[in-house]
């Protein structure tokens, strides 16, 4: 599972966009807010560390794209350290692979209506076409 399909980019693309819309408490960049919700919903699913296992491995293969990722660093509670030094003129093209990778990751470890559930229920409002 090297490359998200077109389900994941897409739907990764659509996340980033109305995280760039909302107002936000969390403050920071889309993406950041986007893996801090993801955080969250799977958080309860699956655990933290279940959380940890399949952003460690999206980290390292959004890496292989943008290798500006390099800088990023996922902390023991989940949350990154560098995230606005990482995504250094690489903004949007790392934040999408990012989430790319950990929805494709997440699809291919629970399927997609239960990723898809896990997704709306950080975002409820979005309307998801399978």
């Amino acid at each position: 599972m090297d490359t998200p399909s077109e389900f994941t980019r897409e739907l990764a693309q659509r996340l980033l966009l109305l995280e760039a819309t909302l107002p936000s408490a969390i403050g920071g960049h889309e993406a950041e807010r986007v893996c801090e919700k993801l955080r969250i919903s799977l958080t309860r699913f699956a655990g933290a560390d279940g959380f940890l296992a399949l952003m460690r491995r999206s980290l390292a293969l959004a890496r292989v794209e943008v290798p500006s990722l390099k800088n990023l660093t996922l902390r023991p509670d989940g949350c990154f350290l560098g995230f606005e030094a990482a995504l250094d003129g690489d903004g949007n093209e790392a934040g999408a692979a990012l989430t790319a990778h950990f929805l494709g990751l997440l699809v291919t470890f629970v399927g997609e209506p239960l990723a898809i559930r896990l997704v709306t229920d950080a975002w409820p409002n979005l309307p998801i076409d399978q």
